[in-house]
């Protein structure tokens, strides 16, 4: 609701990523940019994830996922697959992707890929955090530059869903 909240935390660095899962027959993707790295040994990553997404079941019952690093110039896939669905829609039915170590979808033109499989997941408020062990990746397109979560705007609708004002004031 507080178009001066997203703002505020737009100015937060951080990436836009396509999160991709598998299990079984069933895959799917989504764009997050609430992503972080964990540790060094073993690598591990985290990031978040509403519950009504299609993808976390999928994460749970497949217990891996890949973490899709998009470049610069890569708005329509952060589009595309940041549509919100509780649902499965083939969103990535128009999207180059291909599975490596987990089976999780790693796209074509990602600038980076991390293959990981999953660690444990805690809720945090609206959102639960999933964490994972890297155990496969690579650089995929070495002179890109990555795509910034402030560059998408309010791509997510994100200034719809902060409070109106802090709880402390």
């Amino acid at each position: 609701m507080s178009e001066r909240m997203a703002t505020l935390f737009r100015t937060l660095t951080s990436g836009v990523y396509v999160i991709g899962a598998a299990h079984k027959d069933k895959i799917s993707a989504f764009t997050a940019a609430w992503v972080m790295q964990l540790s060094f040994d073993p690598p591990m990553l985290g990031f978040s994830v509403n519950p009504d997404n299609f993808t976390y079941p999928l994460i749970k019952a497949g217990k891996v996922f890949s973490m899709n690093v998009l470049a610069q110039g890569s708005m329509d896939v952060a589009r595309r697959l940041g549509t919100h669905s509780t649902r499965d829609m083939d969103k990535l039915e128009a999207i180059r992707w291909r599975p490596r170590t987990t089976g999780a979808p790693v796209l074509e033109e990602a600038l980076a890929y991390f293959d990981c499989s999953l660690q444990f997941t805690r809720r945090t408020g609206d959102h639960v955090l999933i964490t994972g062990e890297v155990i496969d990746g690579a650089i995929l397109t070495p002179r890109a530059t990555p795509m910034t979560y402030a560059q998408t705007g309010d791509l997510d609708g994100a200034s719809a869903l902060y409070p109106a004002r802090f709880r402390g004031g």
